[in-house]
C-alpha cells in the first residue's frame, strides 16, 4: 500500500474523492506521463494539473511542496498526498486491470524504488528533453485537467460543485 502524507484540511480546487496527478509542465516524459493517463484511464479516474499552472501551485502550497523546483510527480486526493514511486503506485491502482501488474514493484523496498525514481527525476531533462513553455491541452483532452471554476477564484478555496 503506497504511503500518503497527510493534511488537517482537504485540498483545494477537488471534489471529494477526485484525484489529481501532479507533473511538470515542461518536461518530455511528464508530459508523455500524462497522455498516457489520458489514454489508459478510459474511467476518467484522474484528472492532471501542471506543477507550473495556477492549480497546480494551490495544490503544491497545500501539501507544502517546493513552488519553484519540481522533482517529484505528486498524487493528491482529499487530504492525502503521495509522491515520488508511491505516486506511481497510487495512480497505476485507478488504471484499468491490463496494468496493475506494475504494482508487484511496490515489494522493492522504498528506498531503492525512490532512489531509481530520485535518479530519473533528476536527469529527467538530460535524457528525454524539456519543452521550452508549458505544453497545453488540447480541445479533446481539456476537460482532463484541473481547472478553477471561475476566473478569479481563489485557488486555496475548495470547490464542491
Amino acid at each position: 500500500m503506497p504511503i500518503s502524507q497527510t493534511r488537517p484540511s482537504p485540498a483545494p480546487l477537488l471534489k471529494p474523492g477526485e484525484t489529481v496527478v501532479l507533473f511538470d509542465g515542461v518536461c518530455k516524459l511528464c508530459n508523455g506521463w500524462a497522455r498516457f493517463l489520458i489514454r489508459h484511464d478510459r474511467d476518467r479516474r484522474v484528472r492532471l494539473a501542471s506543477v507550473q499552472s495556477p492549480e497546480g501551485q494551490a495544490l503544491l502550497a497545500w501539501a507544502g511542496l517546493p513552488l519553484q523546483q519540481f522533482d517529484t510527480m505528486a498524487v493528491v486526493r482529499d487530504r492525502h498526498y503521495w509522491v515520488r514511486s508511491d505516486a506511481i503506485f497510487e495512480v497505476v491502482a485507478l488504471l484499468p486491470w491490463a496494468w496493475r501488474p506494475v504494482k508487484l514493484l511496490r515489494y522493492v523496498p522504498r528506498m531503492l524504488r525512490d532512489w531509481a525514481y530520485d535518479r530519473i527525476a533528476l536527469n529527467r531533462y538530460r535524457l528525454f528533453g524539456k519543452h521550452d513553455i508549458c505544453l497545453l491541452p488540447n480541445a479533446d483532452h481539456e476537460r482532463r485537467f484541473l481547472k478553477m471554476s471561475t476566473p478569479g477564484t481563489n485557488p486555496l478555496e475548495r470547490v464542491d460543485t
